[in-house]
């Protein structure tokens, strides 16, 4: 007979708007072992598994710390009570969790509208009241309403809530009745418990004892302060990225470049600080899509894109969000592993504003046996392609604008744009192959230009610092003979250094920052780097802090014309590491806005 052997849930917090799949653990008839789901509309020997969800509510009020989401509240900040902001952002679990995150809340009583402090003691304003046994007052208004008439979450139909009483002051309400469950707001503070059973299909009757497993308490999403688009064009006012309207006029459009953190990299060992729910594959999942189709961004080029979950997640999803998809997994003669989570970099764009006309990938693998069959001594042809073989790649797309510039000279002329989206070897020993790789690239597309008069992006995580060789190449379109970074040539494959050129007229975009004058842009200057006219920071973890990602962009034919704030190391908490609940991943993401400009008459 069918029968459960293992129940257990892959995540140990569960979060508002991330989806909880449990793992069931199934023994067949027939003694096999399986996973496989065995429905109602398809059981196997007569029976089939039955799932329920249930929310446990207490009658002990329950709220949630707004800093440290897994920790139950202690105390709340009167100043947010009166201030009218969010509720749930008033808790915190300790009198040194509300210190050390003050200079972070006040912000919260600053834009506050009515903000300030009438009357009381100012101690109390900002601690709240204690009592004798230490515990704060706490506000019930986010214990989970008892009055739900019907049940929507899951695919199943709407049906009766059903009300289990139970004995030591606790009900349990039946949330759903699917094998997956989606935390809702309602569900804050509570701990719920999954339910199988596996269930006769012709008496609909279970069979034996249902297995059980009980949840952490349910804990909101965190929400990080929205970025803003700053101008660095004409424009001359703030657009607020979560507002209603389009950031973009219709002749100008957005480009955003993100390293995501594939989820093969996101181990425990190397992200020790950051808690265990907001490194799993679920939640970071959903934050990283919230996070993306919040920007509203015209073209997306992402960077360690895992191949299941291009095809899995953010193709379908982003899908739904108007955007067509394309796709370049990493090659896989140096990996060994699962060909299905190896990572690479995925574009996608808005249909309604764009349409596809070209692709082309570029395998620098390809190039390293192609260069070593003509540049390296046949005795050396073995060791080269172990040291330039490394599986990284490029994904280039030509695209044609569904909008007008609104210019006379452009009347009826069709806009193309190429956007290249790449992920440079990591390898900081390997600078040869850097260089290398980044000047490839630059080969292709000046190719590329050379066949069309055509505006270009180069967008990517480079894996090099401002004032490298690669960056050097980039930006100045050459590498110094004496720069440093060229001593590493043990193939002699950068020899001669006069050829390390290109004659695209690339420039970054944020060093518009820099360039440019204008509201808003002082306190990003001081977030910016004057030596090297690139951001302080776009990776930020214990180990290293540091700018490895860049957009780039032909400065003849584009303009910018507003950027993605950046942030600050004080804006990613005290601990100034990513990843992070608010942030999935260890970069962050960049932003421009692009307006095309007639190229100057030759």
């Amino acid at each position: 007979m069918l029968s459960v052997l293992r129940v257990h849930l892959p995540s140990d917090i569960p979060i508002v708007g991330c989806k909880l799949t449990p793992y069931v653990l199934l023994r067949r008839p027939d003694k096999t072992v399986t996973t496989d789901d065995v429905p109602e509309s398809a059981p196997l020997d007569g029976y089939f598994l039955r799932f329920k969800w249930y929310r446990i509510q207490s009658d002990k009020k329950v709220a949630v710390c707004s800093i440290h989401l897994a920790e139950q509240a202690t105390l709340q900040c009167l100043g947010c009570v009166k201030a009218k902001i969010p509720v749930a952002k008033s808790y915190h679990c300790s009198p040194k969790c509300f210190s050390d995150a003050w200079q972070h809340h006040r912000v919260l009583h600053d834009r506050a509208a009515s903000a300030g402090n009438e009357n009381g003691n100012e101690e109390e304003e900002i601690f709240g009241r204690f009592n004798s046994t230490g515990s704060g007052v706490i506000s019930a208004s986010l214990t989970g309403s008892a009055s739900s008439t019907s049940l929507t979450n899951g695919s199943t139909p709407l049906y009766p809530a059903a009300v289990t009483q139970r004995s030591g002051g606790e009900t349990w309400f039946e949330v759903g009745r699917t094998k997956t469950y989606t935390p809702t707001i309602d569900d804050i503070g509570h701990v719920l418990k999954f339910e199988c059973v596996v269930t006769d299909a012709e008496t609909k009757q279970p069979v034996g004892h249902p297995n059980t497993i009980l949840t952490s308490r349910v804990i909101p999403a965190p929400s990080p302060s929205p970025r803003r688009l700053i101008p660095v064009g004409e424009a001359d006012m703030m657009a607020q990225l979560d507002s209603d309207g389009r950031i973009s006029s219709s002749g100008t459009f957005t480009v955003l470049s993100y390293n995501i953190l594939s989820d093969s990299y996101a181990s425990s060992e190397l992200f020790s600080y950051c808690p265990s729910w907001a490194l799993a594959w679920p939640y970071r999942r959903q934050n990283l899509l919230r996070e993306i189709v919040g920007y509203r961004a015209d073209i997306v080029c992402l960077q360690e894109v895992q191949s299941d979950h291009f095809d899995d997640f953010f193709a379908p999803e982003l899908d739904k969000h108007g955007y067509q998809a394309l796709y370049k997994r990493k090659t896989n003669e140096v990996y060994g592993g699962n060909i299905h989570i190896i990572d690479g970099c995925a574009t996608f764009f808005r249909r309604d504003r764009f349409s596809h006309v070209k692709k082309y990938e570029v395998e620098f693998n390809k190039a390293a046996q192609s260069l070593t069959e003509v540049a390296v001594q046949t005795t050396q042809k073995k060791a080269a392609l172990n040291r330039l073989v490394k599986d990284n790649v490029a994904l280039i797309v030509v695209l044609e604008a569904k909008f007008s510039n609104q210019g006379a000279d452009n009347h009826g002329k069709r806009q193309l744009l190429c956007v290249a989206n790449t992920h440079v070897n990591v390898q900081q020993e390997l600078k040869d192959v850097k260089i290398w790789q980044v000047h490839t690239l630059l080969k292709g597309l000046e190719k590329i230009a050379a066949s069309a008069d055509i505006p270009m992006l180069v967008c990517g995580d480079f894996n090099s610092a401002p004032g490298s060789a690669p960056h050097s190449l980039l930006a100045m379109g050459k590498v110094d003979p004496l720069h440093p970074d060229l001593v590493v040539d043990p193939l002699a494959i950068l020899r001669p250094h006069s050829k390390l050129t290109h004659q695209l007229p690339l420039v970054s975009a944020y060093s518009a920052f820099l360039r440019r004058v204008g509201l808003g842009l002082e306190q990003q200057r001081r977030r910016m780097d004057p030596t090297t006219n690139e951001p302080l920071f776009t990776n930020c973890t214990r180990d290293f802090t540091g700018t490895l990602d860049y957009i780039f962009y032909t400065a003849d034919s584009l303009t910018v014309e507003s950027l993605l704030e950046l942030l600050d190391e004080d804006s990613l908490r005290k601990d100034t590491a990513l990843p992070s609940p608010e942030w999935s991943s260890d970069h962050i993401a960049l932003l421009a806005e692009f307006r095309c400009v007639p190229r100057p008459r030759r």
